[in-house]
Parts: C-alpha cells; structure tokens; sequence
C-alpha cells in the first residue's frame, strides 16, 4: 500500500476505509507544500474537500 501513499514526489490524496464499522484515513501531500492527514469519516470528509477548494484540482499550472 505504500505506493499509494501521497509524498512529495508523487503529490496527492489516498483515502482508505477498510470496513464498514473502521473509520476512514486520509493523507494528502501537494505540489504546493501543504500537506495532510485525517482519520474519521467526518474528518476525512472535511480533507477532501478542503483539498478539492484549496489544493489538487484547484492549483491549474
């Protein structure tokens, strides 16, 4: 699974959820320098779409 993992190399968002009754994780790393981590579906939820607003898709080169 560490291929999948953001680093500042390989810039991005991986979210994992393993079962229904675990709670999710988040890490997110950007090009930018900001980077991220969350665990809980309610936090993981609030650092997508932070990085929906702020990073990834939002930073067009």
């Amino acid at each position: 699974m560490a291929k999948l993992t953001p680093s500042p190399d390989r810039p991005g968002l991986h979210v994992s959820k393993l079962s229904p009754s675990e709670p999710a994780t988040a890490s997110a790393v950007c090009h930018c320098g900001a980077t991220a981590t969350a665990t809980g579906d309610a936090q993981v939820g609030a650092l997508v779409a932070g990085w929906n607003a702020h990073h990834g898709p939002a930073h067009k080169e």
